[in-house]
Parts: C-alpha cells; structure tokens; sequence
C-alpha cells in the first residue's frame, strides 16, 4: 500500500541527504518487508543519474552492477549488494545538472509553436550524391581531426546561443 511508497521516498531522501545511517534502515525496512530487491535496483538506478549525476558519473555504474547482481543471486543474498550501493549513494557527491538541464530541454520543446527548426545542414548526413549537392554535411568540421576544439554551431539557427546548463534567474 502506501507505506511501499512512504519507504522508498525515505530511502531516496536519506540517500539525497547523505545520511548512510537512515539510508542503511530504510533499505533494511524494505527488504525484511518482503519488498523486490529488483524494484529497488531499479530506484537505484535512477537516483544515480537524477541525484548523483557527473557529481561522480561512476554512481550509474555501481547502480547497475547492483541491479544486475540482485538479478543474478536473489534474496537474500543480494541485500549487501544493495545496502553497499545505498551507502556508496549516501557518502556520493551530488549534483542535478544534467536532470535540471534535460528538464529545460524538454520544456524547450514542449513549448515551441509551429515545425521544430530543422537539423542545420552541415549535421546532415549524406549518404547519397544528391544529399551532397543539396549541401548536406558541407562545412561540417570533424573534430577529431584537429588539434584544438573547432568553433562551431551544433544547434538549430532559432536556438543559438542557448545554454539548457545555465540557472534561470528568480
């Protein structure tokens, strides 16, 4: 019932506040409770990327290594391996860059009038000799053949210069 969800929301803000104490015990609470260990992999999982996220990139790793070890040995042998991931979760870093920043690209998005602005020419691809004389893939620099990053635009004309990374002012 409710208290499925009431316990897993602890356990994500425990991890969140890096408190490994808290996060040890509502594991523990889940799990003697009779709760999938595969279901909590998988809030591990997400709570990698959406709360660790390059904070420390190697978070989604240990996330799904845990997941994949619950799947392979069971309960109640895969208990230490959850409770070593929550604790690693716990003591991690923090950081919703990339979650805040995919927000703002979906909001982006969702919040275009009219035809999405197409794909820049030079981004295009061309397999065929008539996407080549159309222009596509013309001008295109290929960075791994320079020294330096090259300067270059990788977004629609209507988006230049828009940073999904930067805070909004409030």
């Amino acid at each position: 019932g409710e208290e499925h969800y009431n316990c897993i929301s602890a356990l994500h803000k425990s991890m969140r506040g890096s408190d490994e104490n808290a996060s040890l015990y509502w594991l523990a609470r889940m799990l003697e409770g009779g709760e999938d260990p595969l279901y909590v992999a998988r809030r591990l999982v997400r709570f990698a990327s959406e709360d660790i996220g390059l904070a420390d990139p190697l978070a989604l790793t240990q996330a799904v290594a845990a997941y994949q070890g619950c799947h392979f040995i069971g309960m109640p042998e895969c208990e230490v391996i959850l409770a070593q991931c929550v604790v690693y979760f716990a003591r991690a870093p923090k950081s919703i860059e990339v979650y805040r920043a995919y927000g703002k690209v979906k909001e982006c998005l969702r919040m275009h009038t009219g035809p999405l602005p197409p794909v820049p020419l030079h981004l295009r691809n061309a397999p065929t000799r008539l996407m080549k004389n159309l222009g596509y893939g013309k001008g295109y620099k290929y960075n791994p053949m320079y020294k330096e990053p090259v300067e270059q635009d990788y977004l629609p004309e209507e988006l230049k210069g828009t940073n999904f990374f930067k805070e909004r002012e409030t």
